[in-house]
């Protein structure tokens, strides 16, 4: 058996006496590894806004003398953005009516539809990343408005900490809004078609046809 040129690999010599072809097909392999970190950032929201975030809500007040964990995390970014120490009005109401009792419980229920891939997981990714771009962009322009006076100077709390890992809360929604929207919008496109095509056959049909006439 030549195993020299079975496989794909380059250089075109190289000796790969173990190796067997995939089953599956590259499209195959990206929609279920795409399926699989959608499902794990669905995770990750629910852990940031339900836990971590209901963590800041439960204990905003005390939270620049917080010795727990997850105080001291908050503690930690704030270097970023002091305004989660200071009770900042729209930070403190941004995280209680938007992230936790509206997007947290939606992550929740869209984890369940993606998990299980049914229909209605469209409608979920479309709400949650609509609700965290809108929540995100307020936040990123309310601070850069006065300059971003709450943010330390230093490379790695204003850009890593401020900008990149809010960043983030703007490019995947954004790239799950339009993936949610061209779905439902195929979605849409197929029934659409397919109503066609049936009130077609039922006008064709000749009993049909003339019924449809008188």
């Amino acid at each position: 058996m030549n195993t020299v040129n079975s496989h794909p690999y380059y250089p075109r010599n190289l000796s790969l006496p173990h190796y067997v072809p995939n089953t599956s097909g590259t499209g195959h392999i990206l929609s279920v590894t795409q399926d699989r970190l959608l499902f794990m950032w669905c995770v990750l929201a629910g852990l940031i806004h339900v836990g971590l975030e209901g963590y800041y809500i439960q204990n905003y007040a005390s939270l620049a003398g917080d010795q727990f964990v997850l105080g001291q995390v908050w503690k930690e970014y704030s270097k970023g953005d002091s305004r989660y120490l200071s009770s900042d009005p729209f930070v403190l109401n941004m995280e209680r009516i938007t992230a936790v009792r509206s997007i947290g419980l939606i992550v929740l229920v869209t984890l369940h539809s993606v998990f299980n891939q049914t229909p209605g997981r469209h409608l979920g990714l479309l709400s949650v990343s609509i609700c965290q771009l809108y929540g995100d962009v307020l936040y990123f322009a309310t601070t850069f408005f006065e300059g971003s006076p709450h943010s330390d100077p230093h490379p790695l709390y204003y850009w890593f900490y401020f900008v990149t890992m809010n960043g983030i809360w703007i490019v995947i929604p954004s790239y799950l809004l339009v993936r949610s929207w061209m779905a439902i919008i195929r979605a849409c496109s197929a029934a659409h078609v397919e109503k066609n095509e049936a009130l077609l056959t039922l006008q064709n049909t000749p009993n049909t046809a003339a019924t449809l006439t008188q």
